[in-house]
């Protein structure tokens, strides 16, 4: 549960994604504004894998885990370089339709290779080979990016430099004022980023004795990072919009930006807090509901996924042939039937429906894994009168393989459907012109306190066991469920007022 605190960094990737529009990576420049960085995330990802298979984390556990954690942040850059290649090439011929599909694709033959395929390998030989394969994986893919396309990404230096959004004209907030709530929220996110970085590394030292306790760190910190990577930022938003639109502290007269000091803070401002403004906005006193919903809706799966191995395969004793067979190939085959059920309510029952139902079902199936902690008799009696356990065993199975099969095919369609919904309510909330910067910034919202819960529930699984984890997951998704209900009202209630201003235009 500690050592899983490493996915900080993709809970954190919209701090830097802004900054991956602006630099370069020293040499290959020359291959694209997005391929270069794409290239050497996943090369120095490939190399880490490989360093690591080398590595005894018991003797050797300070180098593991800072190569773990560096892994990590190149994995995330990665995810939110190709994010945006994908915008950056689709054309008429590969539309963005095509290339997010070939996207999802790959993302699922991935967790093939890296789940199944790897427990087979670790089954068959050990985990330093598991590692040295995947990390041979990732060097090829990374050499053959080298060939990869990569569009023409317009430099922004000279657009800016001529003051593109308007941010110096006659209107506009003053200079001053901006500086010091960009100075503001890079201070608050500066420090999280050191409060979070100085708990990883004092966790994940080799000495027990001297780790900081996580429970009172989650406890007492955790909520304090999420006030000034979210509440703060947001208020200060709020501050500025609420400036603008009184006509306070506005300029009176066009002043361009002569200095580059000048022209860095607006490099800065459009990157970190127009995004917000844009947010607080639109959304207003909505946007508190929003983030609450987005910060809960996927902590059910999220915030226990890193224990499933384990509880799989040390509590509950299966194989990792079993495991392998279990949640990654039948696995990934319920989800996709999660995902396609979900794609299909979205469009018959609508949005909300569908996210609410996605949320109920997310929390109460970690009911079924709560089952199987106490020996799994209700899902075996479910298994067996389906019919399920005599098809597995027609197959080469037994009924224990079938009870786990069926707990993580329930699962596995509620996290599809949930899923499914939940990209389709953050992609109709964010602005197409500041989508990249606001998606980056929920979608890692999404994962963040999950992220930072793991270490406490590692060390409740230790002292409780895993039955009163799941049941505490399952009354954690139920705040998710509430809010999804609060929300869908709102949007309900904004549908009825512009059908009430469209009937009054028309009588007009």
């Amino acid at each position: 549960g500690v050592f899983s605190l490493i996915g900080l960094a993709y809970a954190f990737k919209f701090l830097w994604s802004p900054a991956l529009d602006r630099l370069d990576v020293p040499v290959l420049r020359k291959l694209g504004k997005r391929k270069q960085w794409i290239v050497t995330a996943q090369l120095l990802l490939g190399a880490i894998l490989v360093i690591l298979s080398m590595l005894n984390p018991v003797s050797s556990l300070g180098w593991f885990s800072l190569l773990a954690g560096i892994g990590a942040f190149a994995s995330a850059t990665q995810d939110v370089v190709i994010d945006a290649w994908r915008v950056d090439v689709a054309d008429e011929v590969a539309t963005i339709d095509i290339l997010s599909t070939v996207y999802q694709m790959g993302y699922r033959i991935a967790a093939l290779v890296g789940g199944a395929l790897a427990l087979f390998l670790a089954e068959r030989t050990d985990w330093p080979t598991v590692y040295l394969t995947m990390g041979a994986v990732m060097l090829v893919v990374g050499f053959f990016g080298l060939f990869a396309p990569d569009a023409d990404v317009v430099d922004m230096t000279e657009t800016e430099r001529a003051d593109e959004h308007g941010l110096r004209k006659a209107g506009q907030l003053d200079p001053r004022v901006r500086g010091w709530a960009l100075g503001a929220v890079a201070v608050l996110w500066g420090w999280a980023l050191i409060t979070v970085g100085v708990f990883m590394v004092r966790s994940l030292g080799s000495d027990p004795d001297t780790r900081p306790d996580s429970v009172q760190f989650i406890s007492t910190m955790g909520p304090m990072v999420v006030v000034a990577t979210v509440v703060i930022p947001a208020l200060i938003a709020a501050w500025l919009v609420k400036m603008e639109r009184s006509g306070s502290h506005l300029l009176t007269a066009d002043r361009p930006a002569e200095s580059a000091g000048g022209r860095l803070l607006d490099h800065g401002y459009r990157a970190l807090i127009l995004p917000l403004t844009d947010f607080v906005g639109r959304l207003g006193w909505a946007l508190i509901i929003i983030l609450g919903l987005v910060l809960t809706y996927r902590i059910t799966d999220s915030i226990w996924g890193s224990f499933a191995y384990p509880f799989y395969l040390g509590e509950l004793q299966y194989t990792k042939d079993e495991v392998a067979v279990a949640s990654k190939f039948f696995g990934v085959g319920a989800l996709m039937i999660g995902l396609a059920a979900g794609g299909y309510m979205l469009t018959t029952l609508g949005r909300m429906f569908t996210l609410t139902l996605g949320a109920i079902l997310a929390a109460a199936t970690n009911l079924l894994y709560a089952d199987l902690a106490r020996g799994g008799a209700v899902v075996q009696a479910v298994s067996d009168g389906s019919g399920f356990t005599w098809l597995v065993a027609n197959l080469g199975g037994d009924e224990r393989l079938a009870k786990l099969m069926m707990a993580i095919a329930g699962e596995n369609i509620a996290v599809g459907i949930a899923g499914a919904a939940f990209v389709a309510y953050l992609s109709s909330i964010v602005a197409r012109g500041y989508s990249a910067v606001q998606y980056a910034l929920l979608s890692s919202l999404t994962l963040l306190v999950g992220t930072l819960g793991r270490g406490a529930l590692g060390q409740m699984i230790e002292e409780q066991g895993y039955f009163q984890i799941f049941i505490l997951t399952t009354l954690m998704g139920g705040v998710a469920v509430i809010l999804c209900i609060v929300e869908w009202i709102r949007i309900s209630r904004l549908g009825a007022k512009a059908g009430i201003d469209k009937t009054a235009l028309k009588g007009v």
